[in-house]
């Protein structure tokens, strides 16, 4: 998925969305570790797509960019 398809979700989809390439990125590590992965470039696609949700979700913690509509959460104001 492209970055500026992701910014267009909200916020609690695009952290679903990580947990489950989170997920998906044990699995592949798993399946490497066990001799089960054949198509080893599984694994950098994985680790890629984890790194881009990451990136995307902290741009909008900072500030820098804004997802689906919603405001950037300013300094201090996240855990509230």
């Amino acid at each position: 998925m492209k970055p500026y398809e992701i910014r267009q979700k909200a916020l609690e989809d695009v952290k679903n969305d990580l947990l489950a390439a989170e997920e998906n990125l044990r699995t592949v590590r798993f399946q490497l570790v066990t001799a089960q992965l054949e198509n080893t470039s599984l694994l950098s696609k994985a680790k890629r797509e984890v790194a881009r949700l990451r990136t995307i979700v902290r741009e909008h913690e900072l500030g820098i960019k804004s997802l689906g509509g919603s405001e950037p959460v300013a300094d201090g104001e996240e855990n509230k």
